[in-house]
């Protein structure tokens, strides 16, 4: 069998399908349920612009959310995810359907009654996760010329932390807590050091990035080169940043619960370098 047979038709773009290797799955793609009934065939091959989910806990879930979205925005997740898959030619975790889906009905609702939520983190995410930011971009435009709603900046940064966890096959909470992360420890340099840094310099961008590769070595258990020699050099030329670079990898181990390796200290160091002020320089 080389076909979907309809089970339930939910609304025009979803709908429940029994899949000749999945067995049930919900089909979500723009009209897909139009004049549909149950028993229809629908060849696999005209279902390539569609999404199937065939893990059955993201089904269920999907099949609650449903009824409580209204079409139309079905449609033009659809159209957003489609746009994603194809910018960045990977495969998103199913996941994305609901999440993306359950966060823009809830922002919608959220800006029809004027009740906006700030997003402490955009800059970082801006920084951070540039293409899931530009792609972000995208999907809040599309709703504001589609839907009339505009979203603001605000939610694009929301929506990049969901592009990226479905990327990266990693829960949007552990995304967005390394994005706060990253803001702490930030915030934390600039308490030490008693300064401002410059938000659009490149050494505040390289800083951002430093860090975030750094987090990512610790969660993956990466083992940096040891540097014995420049560890000393630093230690003894630059005391304050190497002190301050000790607390970061502190309170980076702390949060991630995860041993960090004493050569993350000196690679900081050097970043930290890059952006003190000049006595410390």
């Amino acid at each position: 069998m080389n076909s979907l047979q309809v089970a339930k038709v939910l609304n025009n773009n979803v709908i429940i399908a029994h899949h000749p290797e999945h067995g049930e799955v919900v089909v979500i793609g723009k009209g897909i349920g139009f004049n549909r009934k149950t028993g229809d065939s629908i060849p696999l091959e005209s279902v390539e612009k569609m999404f199937i989910l065939t893990n059955q806990h993201e089904q269920e879930q999907y099949k609650q959310l449903v009824p409580q979205v209204d079409e139309q925005l079905i449609e033009i997740i659809g159209e957003i995810i489609m746009y994603i898959t194809k910018k960045t030619q990977a495969k998103l975790n199913e996941h994305i359907h609901i999440a993306l889906t359950d966060h823009l009905a809830f922002a919608i609702k959220r800006a029809e009654q004027d009740l906006a939520f700030h997003n402490p983190f955009l800059y970082e995410t801006k920084e951070i996760y540039p293409e899931e930011y530009e792609l972000a971009e995208y999907a809040i435009g599309l709703i504001h010329r589609k839907l009339g709603v505009d979203l603001g900046e605000d939610e694009i940064g929301f929506v990049a932390l969901h592009i990226n966890s479905a990327l990266t096959n990693r829960h949007i909470s552990e995304v967005r807590g390394h994005t706060q992360l990253i803001a702490e420890l930030v915030a934390l340099v600039e308490s030490e050091l008693k300064f401002t840094i410059l938000r659009n310099s490149l050494d505040y961008s390289r800083l951002l990035t430093h860090l975030r590769f750094a987090i990512e070595r610790i969660r993956r258990g990466e083992q940096v080169g040891e540097v014995e020699k420049l560890d000393n050099l630093l230690r003894q030329e630059y005391p304050v940043l190497y002190s301050l670079a000790g607390k970061l990898t502190a309170l980076m181990e702390q949060r991630l619960n995860k041993p960090v390796y004493p050569a993350e200290v000196s690679y900081l160091t050097m970043h930290l370098h890059r952006v003190a002020p000049p006595q410390l320089q």
